[in-house]
Parts: structure tokens; C-alpha cells; sequence
């Protein structure tokens, strides 16, 4: 829900109508509410420490997963719900694999991936006892009531999805903020999607789907080119890149929230944990994004009373 104040919980927000929200936008607000905080231009950073499928189907590794994200400081962590039969492709779905598990077909191993009612219920336990907020990526229908049941404060539509418009349409049903990731994807997508889902309670993140993706090709500008076309969503950046630089010049560019995959080590077996941060590497990142966006300021130039002796010493010509 939209909402003016940084300590206004999403479910006391007032509500508002879709035209007075872009009259707000384009008085300059842009800012959402996720689990009671703030998400957008003069709010601290959101950052959400995308879990994933990283926990390799493991609660006690997923739990691991989220201890590390609240030590770093991060505000959310993130899952994602598939239904295999649905989300794996017909002709691959036979196609055999070498696992962890032994030697089975690529349905067999994604089904094997996938957290239970049971483990998410355990999940959703432990975050609230800790003070973490989750949510999902769905990547089906029968996936978003399966997270819905849990009542998460969002959603997210991941790059894949962006154009599965009926998937939208019921994420956005569900009433909640919805995060909309954007790789792979043409502007013309983009648009259609944005069109489908509507703008209310819309979070944009920019993202290249490369795993892991090489600088050359981030183009974080795009942020730039999504927040002057959305001035009404809070815009993003979601990385899939090796290391942190980038997502802190993301924050420089103005992103309002972050995304990274986590893991517990690059090396575990699974397509994500290449493209992931480890746990030293995360709390390095969000230290570093408060520091980054510290320094960012208002914009606004003004003499500081610590300049003042610097001054006194060094200036040999005063202004008027």
C-alpha cells in the first residue's frame, strides 16, 4: 500500500485511488510499503537477500540462508514456488540428470527442489520469531495460492515471467505489492507488462538474466530509464553478477531496492550459487550500500560548519 510516512505499517496505510497515486508520483513520491517499510526515492535502501532455489531443497540450509541474511542487515529474503509439472518444458522434462541425489530426470530434480507445505509453514515460524520478512517468486498460478495461504507482505514476478500476462493478472488479484523483474526482455514487454499488472503497488527492478552476468553487458542505466518512465513505481535493480560493484553503483544510480542471490558457498551443486554472495560478501554489500547512499545527500549544495577551519586557513579571497 502506498503511504507518506517511513513507520506506517502496510495494512494502516490509507487507502488511496490509482489517480491520486500518479498525482503523488509526479509530485515526486514514489514509495511503497513492504512489511512496514518504506520502498522508494529518500527511503534507505530495501534489500532482499534472494534465497531462491539455494537452499537445495535442505529447510535446515534454507534456515542457515535466512540467519545470514538478518545478520547483514538485510530487510526481506526471498524464495521462489514452481510447480514442476507446469514450469518444466515437455521436451525436457525427461532429459536425465547427474544430482546430489543420484542420477533422475530434470522433472524428478526440480520436484526435489521444491519446499513442502510443511517446510515453508517452518519457514514462515522461524522468520517471524526472527523478525524477517519472506515472500516468493511464483512462477505458476497454483503457486501463488500455495504462498498466498502464508500471507506474505509481496510478491514477485520473476524475469521469466514477464510476459505470462495470466500470471500477472493473479499476482496483482492478490492485492499485494508486486515486485516485476525485467530481464530478458524488450522495452515493448516491459510496457505490456506494466500495462497488464497496472501501475498501483508496481516495484520495477532492472535486471540482465545472464548467470552469472558480465559487466559489459549490465547496462545500469536502464534504472535511470525506468524511474523517468514509471515515475510512479519505486525502480529497482536486481544483479546476477560476480561480486558487488556494480549493485553499489546501481545504488548511485538511484536503484530503492536491491536484489542478490546468497549462498553458503559458490561451490554447492546447483545453477544459482555461482551467481550468489556469500555470507561475508553480503554483509560486506550492505554495509557498504548505507554507506554508499550516505554519501549520496539531497543534491542540495550547502557550506558545512566542518569545512569552516579548512576554510579560514585555506581561502584567500572570501565570498560576498
Amino acid at each position: 500500500m502506498t503511504t507518506n510516512g517511513p513507520e506506517t505499517a502496510a495494512w494502516d496505510a490509507p487507502i488511496v485511488s490509482g489517480r491520486e497515486r500518479i498525482a503523488r508520483a509526479n509530485a515526486g513520491q514514489r514509495t511503497l510499503t513492504i512489511a512496514g517499510r518504506p520502498v522508494g526515492d529518500g527511503h534507505p535502501v530495501f534489500v532482499v537477500a534472494e534465497i531462491g532455489i539455494n537452499h537445495n531443497g535442505d529447510v535446515d540450509m534454507a534456515k542457515r540462508l535466512i540467519d545470514v541474511a538478518a545478520s547483514a542487515g538485510c530487510d526481506a529474503v526471498k524464495f521462489q514456488k514452481r510447480t514442476p509439472v507446469l514450469c518444466v518444458p515437455e521436451a525436457q522434462r525427461d532429459e536425465p540428470r547427474d544430482t546430489p541425489w543420484g542420477r533422475m530426470s530434470y522433472l524428478a530434480y526440480r520436484e526435489r527442489l521444491e519446499l513442502d507445505t510443511a517446510a515453508y509453514a517452518h519457514i514462515a515460524e522461524y522468520c517471524q520469531r526472527i523478525g524477517m520478512p519472506w515472500f516468493a517468486s511464483c512462477w505458476d498460478e497454483p503457486s501463488v495460492a500455495f504462498i498466498e495461504q502464508f500471507s506474505p507482505p509481496c510478491h514477485k514476478a520473476a524475469s521469466a515471467c514477464l510476459t505470462d500476462l495470466p500470471l500477472l493478472r493473479t499476482l496483482k488479484a492478490t492485492n499485494r505489492p508486486l515486485f516485476l523483474s525485467t530481464g530478458m526482455s524488450t522495452i515493448e514487454e516491459i510496457e505490456r507488462a506494466v500495462s497488464c499488472a497496472g501501475a498501483d503497488d508496481l516495484l520495477i527492478a532492472h535486471s540482465n538474466s545472464t548467470y552469472p552476468c558480465p559487466h559489459a553487458i549490465l547496462n545500469l542505466k536502464m534504472i535511470g530509464t525506468l524511474k523517468a518512465k514509471y515515475p510512479f513505481c519505486p525502480i529497482g535493480y536486481s544483479g546476477h553478477e560476480t561480486g558487488y560493484a556494480a549493485t553499489l553503483a546501481a545504488v548511485a544510480l538511484g536503484a530503492t531496492f536491491i536484489e542478490r542471490h546468497i549462498t553458503l558457498d559458490k561451490g554447492l551443486w546447483g545453477s544459482d550459487h555461482k551467481a550468489s554472495l556469500e555470507p561475508e560478501e553480503l554483509h560486506e554489500l550492505v554495509r557498504t550500500i548505507r554507506e554508499v547512499q550516505s554519501a549520496l545527500g539531497d543534491g542540495i549544495k550547502r557550506r558545512y560548519p566542518s569545512e569552516l577551519p579548512a576554510m579560514r586557513k585555506l581561502r584567500r579571497v572570501t565570498g560576498d
